[in-house]
């Protein structure tokens, strides 16, 4: 069984970055989160990776443990804040991999930095366009703003989360996963890490993000993990959105390869952390990074 993850931190740019280091030795694998998540998101995928790698999972600016300024929330500046902690680290050529707008930031990172990364993972993300989906940034605000919690008694949302889940299949550790992005108050109600503030602000700046002026410059290469449901009606439009956006990247990445994540939703990592790693551990074996 792979050891359990040691609670880390690291200060960059006067910042303190929290991280899970999981151990392990052989290729650096950095782990980055998707907006209104934690480094917890990986705790199911993370242990398989660093059977045979060294692996640690962030938490990003504004999330977690991590520091909560009230600025910085660009592509440009969390990037740094990324490349901030593999330097300080001493991380050599990590394979970033990044779910959802973790995405986005290690795609960012590649162009950047090319020096300092080897190979990037999109685990459902690394091609979010908002401004070529909605048709300003204040729509983009309201539909993608983050659900108000005031109230909330810690033990109603566990139950939801846990009924909500286990609809899915995933396991009762999920429980554990979901409720690190939050802090229990002293009346019992829950509140998110990821102020609101914080996460329009995120908003704001992928609306300037456009990956695909960014694709044709990423020297390294890149394992598109987009997940899908074809059976399920209500989520046919996204997949169809996300199928031209997959093909769209594939047609000016320089090299990389899709796999689709097939009977998954969007937070895999936890509802099939098993495939997520097995998909990533055969690509490193064969030598798809090289």
């Amino acid at each position: 069984m792979p050891q359990a993850p040691s609670e880390e931190w690291v200060t960059v740019d006067g910042l303190s970055f929290h991280y899970r280091n999981w151990g392990g030795s052989g290729q650096p694998i950095v782990l980055l989160h998707g907006l209104a998540s934690t480094c917890h998101i990986w705790d199911m995928v993370a242990p398989i990776l660093a059977q045979d790698h060294a692996v640690i999972a962030v938490d990003q600016r504004g999330h977690g443990e991590t520091d909560k300024p009230d600025e910085g929330y660009d592509i440009a500046t969390v990037t740094q804040d990324a490349l901030g902690v593999i330097k300080q680290l001493g991380v050599d050529k990590p394979i970033v991999i990044g779910h959802s707008w973790g995405g986005s930031v290690a795609l960012n990172l590649a162009v950047v930095a090319p020096e300092s990364v080897k190979g990037l993972t999109w685990v459902d993300g690394g091609m979010i366009n908002v401004s070529n989906r909605y048709p300003n940034i204040e729509d983009a605000k309201i539909e993608m703003a983050p659900p108000d919690f005031t109230g909330v008694k810690v033990d109603s949302f566990l139950e939801r989360v846990r009924s909500r889940h286990q609809e899915t299949g995933m396991s009762p550790e999920v429980a554990n996963i979901v409720m690190a992005n939050f802090e229990i108050l002293e009346d019992q109600t829950i509140k998110a890490r990821l102020s609101r503030a914080n996460h329009l602000r995120i908003i704001e700046g992928l609306w300037d993000h456009k990956p695909r002026e960014l694709y044709s410059k990423v020297q390294c290469s890149v394992l598109i993990m987009p997940a899908r449901q074809d059976n399920n009606l209500a989520t046919h439009e996204r997949g169809k959105r996300r199928l031209m956006l997959v093909e769209e990247a594939e047609e000016r990445l320089p090299k990389s390869k899709t796999v689709w994540l097939e009977d998954s939703i969007h937070d895999v990592p936890i509802q099939r952390p098993e495939l997520v790693a097995d998909v990533i551990k055969s690509h490193l074996a064969n030598g798809f990074f090289a």
